[in-house]
């Protein structure tokens, strides 16, 4: 059910950033989403608020034992000055699977997709314009109860933040070398890799800087039982071509169900390019040697992040030659066209945000 949402508009805006100059996750808007939980009332009190400090008590569940869930996506300026979500309704929907495994209570999806397309068009002028940005959306929960005893919050709060955002590729898409890690591992299945959580990317932490400090760009995971299976690459979901055939690893309960990855493999069949999800050994990856034509992650941020190199155990792999294989750019410029709005949509990805807030009580404030 869509409660009415307060609205409260800051009269003192910040100075926006050079679109040239955005980076990642710098900069944040004008206007911020909460709502608060609570056993006796649910999830109630949505409402717009100028971005500003959280103000929560030390002993906050999240702080002690990381209760907490996120989720990342993406809206767009057209060329005609529409602004488009990519997919949003699948991100909502994972953030409540994600909920499911850290005890969090469900959100009511379809409210919250009128909460994040309210602050939109809250900040509507914070979407940039430039070739390649986006503004990047974060919602997430956090446990914020009390309480230091170990279960589940009764109190969290439900928050959305947003960033304009910069081209994860500058100078264009290039491969990146890749370590294939060997002694830490990221998840197992019934653990929490499945879930976007806090936890599931602190564990991997340690083993990116150590492959950082050896000249590679990311971690290549292997499966936590028999250190062997391929999972994920750094944050990103991984695929790879050999013999004209794309391979990516099936979910299996330690692999996070990526949204790009779903489109990307939906892109491939519309193509006719056969893909196959299933077990992939890094062996077999070694085995195929020249005929491992192209590799490359996806993700929100880099959409697609081709593979020029693996390195496991000492050993190294080359795949197409350390360059950007044709496949990796034609997927990039088909999904960020589709994005953007300069390629049709076939699927019903974009969903177009309303610019006027709905059903809301608006006041302002000179915070």
């Amino acid at each position: 059910m869509i409660q009415p949402m307060e609205i409260q508009r800051t009269t003192m805006k910040k100075e926006k950033p050079d679109q040239r100059q955005l980076g990642f996750g710098i900069h944040f808007t004008d206007h911020m989403f909460i709502m608060d939980y609570t056993l006796e009332k649910g999830w109630h009190q949505p409402r717009i608020v100028p971005y500003q400090p959280l103000s929560i008590d030390p002993a906050a569940k999240v702080f002690h034992y990381g209760q907490t869930i996120f989720e990342g996506l993406k809206a767009y300026k057209t060329e005609d000055g529409r602004i488009l979500l990519f997919r949003p309704q699948k991100n909502l929907h994972r953030l409540n699977i994600s909920a499911r495994r850290l005890g969090i209570p469900p959100l009511d999806e379809e409210a919250a997709l009128d909460a994040l397309q309210q602050l939109v068009a809250a900040d509507q002028d914070w979407v940039p314009s430039e070739p390649g940005t986006s503004l990047y959306i974060r919602p997430f929960v956090i446990a914020t109860q009390a309480a230091l005893g170990v279960d589940p919050s009764a109190h969290y709060q439900f928050i959305i933040i947003m960033s304009p955002v910069g081209s994860y590729y500058p100078e264009g898409i290039n491969p990146v070398r890749i370590h294939v890690e060997s002694e830490y591992v990221r998840a197992v299945k019934g653990g929490l890799g499945e879930a976007k959580t806090a936890g599931n990317y602190a564990s991997g932490l340690k083993a990116q800087v150590s492959a950082k400090e050896n000249g590679y760009s990311q971690v290549l995971w292997l499966d936590g039982v028999h250190r062997t299976y391929i999972e994920e690459v750094g944050s990103m979901n991984v695929f790879f071509k050999i013999n004209g055939t794309i391979l990516t690893p099936a979910l299996n309960g330690s692999i996070l169900d990526g949204i790009t990855r779903s489109s990307i493999i939906q892109l491939l069949k519309h193509w006719g390019i056969p893909v196959e999800e299933r077990k992939i050994s890094i062996e077999e990856l070694y085995e195929a040697g020249g005929h491992l034509e192209e590799a490359f992650g996806t993700g929100t941020a880099a959409v697609i992040s081709p593979i020029g190199e693996l390195n496991w155990n000492d050993n190294k792999l080359v795949i197409h030659g350390g360059r950007t294989g044709e496949l990796s750019a034609r997927l990039y410029d088909a999904l960020t066209g589709i994005q953007n709005g300069q390629l049709p949509d076939p699927f019903g990805w974009m969903v177009q945000v309303n610019h006027e807030p709905s059903d809301a009580a608006i006041t302002e404030t000179t915070r």
